[in-house]
């Protein structure tokens, strides 16, 4: 009997060790049932998902480029609801290393959409490679890629202006004020148009398409231009204004008209003017963007006129686009996209006669 007794006994502490065993391993598992039911409580209660968009610039301190990121989170500010958006504009200050740097950054932070404004618009293939393999659109913006890098997937899109357009509105400025008054721009009276040309970044579309329809259009009307000099001042006013410096010791007053690729190189040429000792008359200035300090400009008299490019329009195309493809929205329901892909916002010529519609309040 005393040997029965001692082996029950110790089938009884076998059997209550297990059990212990048995009830620890229910309680853990019971605890991590709970902290996952509380983690998906935390989810749901919050009921907004989020939105995250990164946007890469060539250079942050381009005065458009600028206004046209700026436009986006203020749109982005404004949409906010159903889903928190989140735009990160990082600068890339004009390298490609440091931007295609912060493509790789989006890409392991799983963005849902990425905007490049590219630093160089014919090596975009590296970066679209890159947001490809994750499966993330590309939205580029201002600086075209390349026919063939635009067809290099079905996820990619580009916003930006109708070049041709600002060009040939450029020139009607100075067609519309020459047919008005010829001596007001031909003020030597030799009957043609001496003019210089402050061109854009040498590459960029724009650059190329503004230059050859501003001098095609006005020469297509029946006026004669005779070019004095043309160089890149690179989108900057400091360059434009050295470059005009330049010009105006070399050429003096025979310089007629400014043509300016954009409106802050434009503002550069006035700068250089106004601090030059030009005895006779001095050349008229035309400008595109369509930016605050140049609207002013025309409104005070020292430029002839400039070219709105709505960096309005194309901050909201840029928007709805990146928004409508990380909501997984019709990517066909979104205004003004052409051809599946392409979407190039109007322009609006600006004179003296006009410019008080368009200035800020």
């Amino acid at each position: 009997m005393p040997g029965v007794i001692i082996l029950w006994e110790g089938f009884i502490v076998r059997l209550i060790k297990r059990l212990s065993g048995i009830l620890t391993i229910f309680s853990i598992f019971t605890s991590l049932s709970a902290c996952t039911a509380n983690a998906n409580i935390m989810k749901n209660s919050s009921g907004v998902k989020e939105i995250k968009i990164g946007v890469t610039l060539y250079k942050q301190d381009d005065a458009f480029i600028s206004t046209i990121t700026k436009n986006i989170e203020e749109i982005a500010k404004e949409k906010e609801g159903k889903y928190k958006i989140t735009i990160n504009v990082v600068d890339a200050k004009g390298s490609l290393n440091n931007q295609s740097n912060q493509v790789d950054k989006f890409v392991s932070q799983n963005y849902d959409v990425i905007c490049v404004n590219m630093v160089d618009r014919t090596a975009a293939s590296m970066i679209i490679d890159k947001a490809k393999s994750a499966n993330i659109p590309i939205v580029f913006f201002n600086r075209e890629p390349v026919e063939e890098d635009m067809e290099r997937w079905n996820k990619l899109y580009y916003v930006g202006s109708q070049a041709e357009q600002s060009g040939e509105m450029q020139a009607n400025i100075i067609i519309n004020a020459y047919k008005k008054d010829m001596s007001k721009i031909d003020m030597n009276g030799d009957g043609k148009i001496q003019y210089v040309m402050l061109e854009g970044e040498p590459g960029h579309q724009d650059t190329s398409i503004r230059t050859e329809y501003c001098v095609k259009t006005i020469t297509k009307n029946g006026i004669e231009l005779e070019k004095l000099a043309d160089d890149t001042a690179n989108w900057q006013s400091a360059q434009a204004s050295t470059k005009m410096t330049q010009w105006i010791k070399e050429f003096g007053d025979k310089i007629e008209v400014v043509f300016s690729n954009n409106d802050d190189m434009a503002l550069g040429a006035i700068n250089a003017i106004n601090n030059a000792n030009i005895t006779g008359n001095k050349p008229l200035v035309v400008g595109i963007d369509g930016l605050p300090k140049a609207l002013e400009a025309v409104k005070n008299g020292s430029m002839i006129g400039t070219i709105i490019n709505d960096s309005k329009k194309q901050a909201n195309a840029i928007f709805n686009i990146a928004y409508t493809l990380a909501t997984h929205g019709n990517i066909n329901s979104v205004e003004g996209l052409e051809n599946g892909k392409y979407i190039r916002t109007s322009h609006t010529e600006v004179t003296s006669d006009n410019v008080d519609l368009y200035l800020e309040k």
